[in-house]
């Protein structure tokens, strides 16, 4: 494929699996809005100038704009970020008004932006537990089949036939528990609980750090304990534990970001490997060559990382929206509209920065500046 060619693929590939998720996330916003009694005036997909639209009979403009990197419902009286009220607000018949966000009480505002990202962690709960009722889950016994030679592993004294029991406190149930750890904790001590000949032994392993690079060459360091289990199998998952699994699945997946995140704030992991758009269209197009199942679950992932990055106490966001609302209900009124106003405007420049950032990141990890720096050389 040549270089036009993945371009034009990794966008398409992009817009098939960010398009669907910022939808139900605003559809989230908007069904809530409705119940609540509130009309949407705008459904947009994207920013910017229209591309397409229509006008439905409530008077909604549902439209796709040109900028595909979110999208927004603008509800009646929600004029401005702060949702400061407006002369023109102000002067609407009382039946109208009504109808308008800012008219509603703080806890019905608080849960109609709530939704946003409550359905994008549903999304992937109901892919998730779709998944482990049609397939089931890869399951391995957290017991040690081999320990290699010079690992952190054998420096602790592990050996086979021990079964682990908890890393750091955490409950293990499957082997694939530990490496799910172990790889987000490179050059970190960890504290095993096991159990030996019937016996309980906790030990302190060392983890090594190395560099993993997957078969579309994206590079990352993980950390490696030196152990290998015996063979798993996939087992069917009854259907009364679906909800509970699927559910694990996903706070599993938040509690790894956050690590992430923690690590990457305390300099323990490189801030590059902080990833924006550029980076999600290109891991979309390389899982899109492995079929529609990595689709789905690339798709699964993303969405619970929109939901988590949503509920983030960021002004612009929703969890910035979600903290004011708070505020508001313990103070019994709102905070100063010129308070809020600063504190968009802040947030705002914060994304900006942030989002120049990553895509200064994603176009190294893809290449551009080395190749630049080739030219210029």
């Amino acid at each position: 494929m040549t270089q036009v060619g993945g371009f034009v693929w990794a966008v398409a590939c992009f817009l098939l699996v960010i398009g669907p998720l910022i939808f139900i996330h605003e559809l989230g916003h908007y069904f809530v809005g409705r119940w609540f009694g509130v009309k949407a005036d705008a459904f947009s997909i994207g920013f910017g100038k229209e591309i397409v639209g229509w006008t439905d009979k409530r008077g909604t403009r549902w439209k796709v704009a040109w900028l595909p990197l979110g999208g927004y419902v603008r509800f009646a009286g929600d004029m401005n970020p702060a949702s400061k009220p407006s002369p023109e607000w102000l002067a609407l018949p009382p039946v109208e008004r009504a109808k308008t966000f800012q008219a509603k009480p703080v806890w019905q505002r608080f849960l109609i932006v709530l939704a946003g990202p409550a359905v994008n962690f549903l999304f992937a709960f109901l892919v998730i537990a779709g998944i482990l009722m049609s397939y089931g889950e890869p399951v391995t016994q957290p017991v040690v089949a081999f320990v290699q030679p010079g690992s952190g592993a054998a420096a602790a004294g592990l050996v086979a036939g021990d079964r682990i029991e908890r890393v750091d406190g955490q409950h293990i149930r499957r082997f694939e528990d530990i490496a799910s750890y172990t790889f987000l904790h490179p050059d970190a001590e960890l504290r095993i609980d096991l159990i030996r000949n019937g016996r309980p032994l906790t030990v302190r392993a060392h983890t090594h750090a190395t560099i993993e690079e997957d078969r579309f060459g994206n590079r990352a360091r993980k950390g490696v304990l030196g152990i290998a289990p015996h063979a798993g199998t996939v087992q069917p998952v009854p259907l009364r534990d679906v909800p509970q699994r699927a559910a694990g699945y996903v706070v599993g997946a938040v509690d790894t970001t956050v690590t992430a995140i923690k690590q990457i704030i305390l300099g323990t992991r490189p801030a590059s490997e902080l990833s924006g758009p550029v980076g999600v269209a290109r891991a979309a197009g390389e899982q899109a060559t492995l079929g529609w199942f990595a689709i789905v679950l690339l798709m699964a992932g993303i969405s619970i990382n929109l939901g988590f990055i949503n509920l983030l106490p960021i002004p612009m966001l929703d969890g910035g929206h979600l903290l004011f609302y708070v505020v508001e209900a313990v103070r019994r009124r709102p905070v100063a509209p010129e308070v809020q106003e600063w504190a968009f405007r802040s947030g705002l420049a914060l994304l900006l920065g942030l989002m120049l950032f990553v895509t200064f990141n994603d176009l190294g990890t893809a290449g551009l500046w080395h190749r630049l720096a080739s030219l210029i050389g």
